[in-house]
């Protein structure tokens, strides 16, 4: 008589704590690399997870389409369709901005020296090669954003190597500016960029005040090295969150904050596009 064969799925009970937590999870093999679709999703046939990029149907019980797979459901995490891929796992991986976090993915410790220098401290996990930072809040996910770092959140997973020490910090800009790029150059146009309308009394209509805000802005852009592009969106976003919706700005304010971009070679396009891009965020 042929006995059964126990096979252990040892990061079962790992995931299990997570998910109960309201961490996302799932399975990944060695290399760090999700599991394959089945069949019926190969090549995406099934039209994706209704929590992709772009929604789709499929609700298939097995752990196919990567990150999008990550859940807290124990009775999906336990069940004969996810049986498999558990006893194969070299690790457990999580969904970052599925519980509200960016991850910070340093890989060696020219990055960490990086880091340190220019983002501020939060709670950090050990890797295989360097740091994982962690950051209450989310954002869009991309790699490379300069050498060896990568952000994982919005769509994206990262292995879970345990809490981590020290106190976790809100998100910063200087980690959300990380994904933005510089614009290709284009040749001067003329633009013409809207003007958010006000919603009534504007309790910052008082001069000292909004010039005071529009002064800052100027200064921050007229001081900035490097990443001029960067600095000039996180100019115009700090503005726009602050006076953007209650009616303070003028066509004359814009003006200002794009002559002081300007003067740093930035293009009226490229001013638009930074312009734009800091009202989308806002939901503007």
């Amino acid at each position: 008589m042929t006995q059964p064969t126990h096979i252990r799925a040892e990061h079962l009970p790992t995931a299990l704590a997570l998910a109960a937590s309201g961490v996302p999870v799932l399975p990944v093999r060695a290399g760090k690399k999700t599991f394959g679709n089945c069949r019926q999703c190969a090549d995406n046939a099934c039209g994706g997870r209704p929590n992709m990029k772009t929604p789709g149907p499929c609700l298939c019980p097995a752990p196919c389409h990567g990150w999008a797979a990550a859940t807290t459901d124990h009775a999906v995490l336990t069940s004969p369709a996810w049986a498999r891929a558990w006893r194969q796992a070299a690790a457990v991986a999580y969904h970052p901005g599925g519980t509200g976090l960016t991850v910070v993915d340093l890989d060696n410790a020219d990055a960490i020296a990086w880091a340190g220098e220019n983002l501020p401290s939060t709670r950090t996990v050990a890797t295989t090669r360097g740091e994982h930072w962690l950051y209450k809040g989310t954002m869009p996910s991309a790699n490379a954003v300069r050498p060896d770092v990568d952000i994982k959140s919005l769509m994206s997973y990262a292995r879970w190597l345990g809490p981590g020490t020290g106190a976790m910090t809100v998100l910063p800009d200087a980690v959300r500016l990380l994904v933005v790029r510089e614009p290709a150059p284009v040749r001067p146009a003329a633009v013409t960029v809207p003007t958010p309308a006000g919603g009534g009394r504007c309790p910052h209509r008082t001069p000292a005040y909004l010039a005071r805000g529009i002064a800052m802005a100027e200064q921050r852009i007229t001081q900035a090295t490097g990443a001029v592009h960067a600095t000039v969106f996180g100019a115009f976003l700090a503005v726009l969150s602050t006076h953007g919706r209650c009616g303070c700005l003028t066509e004359a304010h814009t003006e200002r904050l794009f002559a002081a971009a300007r003067a740093k070679g930035e293009s009226p396009r490229h001013c638009a596009d930074a312009w734009t891009n800091a009202l989308t965020r806002l939901g503007m």
